[in-house]
């Protein structure tokens, strides 16, 4: 039996490392494509075959696939959406730096799952307005031009990353066995990713330490950090969990500066203000909301 006086602690330690994991991402990524390590197909390759092979051996902790239900099992659309995010996050991080580029990730991702709500017929408060309207307002402000501008290539990429892992997140969220659905949407990814390496075969340059950084990002970024996350996630509401992912971005920009170099500017801290801030309205207002109809 579990200890209730752990489980807070329990609850915290998950929670502290699957975000820590996935802010990681980020900084494995331009540690490894920044300086030319590797290109960016061998690095969303290497990511996505390390990540497959985790989450599969993790799911061998889990009872046997052929017990798992229809709704826990991927899907070839899932697997496109997941291989799009990786090849685009990939090709933008030759680009632009982690910090900007993990708050244009997170801006853009919000931003997609709202906007598709609005299309399916949710209709927002005021406060999920305001808030949707800041976010978009943040993204805005890294693409204007002038003082360290990020590459506005890199940012069109990263925003292209966004809206696919948006789409991957959309499709995910009725999953009832996550962990599984996700492994599952890894090992279909696979080919993919091995498609994009072969179409850029000549172009193929990967030194062993980029590989590694390919293999932490794959294996313990992803891989673990899903599983931490999903351990964690049932102990959340639904509103406290949108509300804690709020710190990924913001871990990583910091991890940014302290371990990339990169240099704090206030664009990166005006935008990235505003797109938090807007996130958080948002979620505030969609859970107050739902307090108001329950």
């Amino acid at each position: 039996m579990s200890d209730p006086q752990r489980a807070p602690v329990q609850t915290a330690a998950l929670t502290t490392a699957a975000l820590f994991a996935f802010a990681a991402n980020s900084l494995l990524c331009r540690s490894a494509l920044a300086p030319r390590l590797i290109d960016p197909a061998s690095f969303t390759t290497i990511r996505i075959v390390s990540g497959a092979v985790t989450l599969f051996a993790l799911t061998k902790l889990l009872p046997s696939r052929a017990d798992a239900p229809p709704g826990a099992r991927g899907s070839w659309i899932s697997a496109i959406a997941l291989f799009a995010y990786a090849i685009a996050f990939s090709l933008a991080y030759v680009r632009i730096g982690a910090g900007v580029g993990a708050l244009v990730l997170f801006g853009t991702v919000q931003i997609t799952m709202v906007s598709w709500g609005l299309a399916t017929g949710e209709r927002p408060r005021l406060g999920e307005w305001m808030g949707l309207g800041l976010a978009v307002l943040g993204l805005a402000m890294f693409m204007l031009p002038g003082a360290h501008a990020p590459d506005s290539w890199g940012t069109v990429l990263m925003i292209a990353a966004g809206v696919a892992w948006g789409v991957y997140s959309l499709r995910g969220r009725k999953s009832s066995r996550p962990l599984l659905t996700t492994a599952d949407n890894f090992v279909r990814a696979v080919p993919f990713a091995a498609g994009a390496s072969a179409i850029a075969l000549g172009a193929v340059s990967a030194t062993a330490r980029g590989a590694a950084l390919a293999a932490a990002s794959g294996a313990i970024a992803s891989g673990l950090g899903y599983c931490f996350w999903y351990l964690a996630l049932p102990r959340h509401t639904a509103t406290r969990a949108a509300l804690v992912q709020l710190l990924v971005p913001i871990l990583a920009a910091l991890g940014a500066v302290v371990f990339l170099g990169e240099s704090i500017t206030l664009r990166l801290v005006g935008g990235g203000s505003v797109v938090v801030a807007g996130v958080a309205l948002a979620i505030g207002a969609k859970a107050a909301a739902r307090r108001a109809e329950g």
